[in-house]
């Protein structure tokens, strides 16, 4: 699968951790998966519900990839949206790539 030229690198051996103080779980009384944090919640939509389940600090970002594919198929935007989505999460100080 090929990137666009676009999106910028991402190193895919990174592992993603949720930032200190921050929160995935899912939220009966939203019907949605959410990210807690001091000031308040984000609710998630599905794609980011589905990544998020994967982001345990031991999954690479190219396990997360594989995961998700392995559950939808080799669908080529996967891997675009994942690292959208890792990359988009990091500039919002959801998460760390260590």
């Amino acid at each position: 699968m090929s990137i666009p030229a676009s999106l910028p690198k991402l190193d895919q051996s990174i592992v993603p951790v949720w930032r200190h103080g921050y929160r995935f779980q899912f939220e009966p009384a939203q019907n949605a998966y959410v990210l807690l944090y001091p000031e308040g919640m984000i609710k998630l939509n599905d794609s980011a519900s589905i990544i998020g389940q994967h982001i345990d600090g031991q999954a690479s970002i190219a396990d997360i990839i594989q995961k998700v594919q392995a559950m939808f198929g080799d669908i080529p935007e996967i891997e675009q949206d994942i690292i959208e989505y890792m990359l988009v999460a990091q500039r919002e100080h959801w998460i760390d790539l260590v």
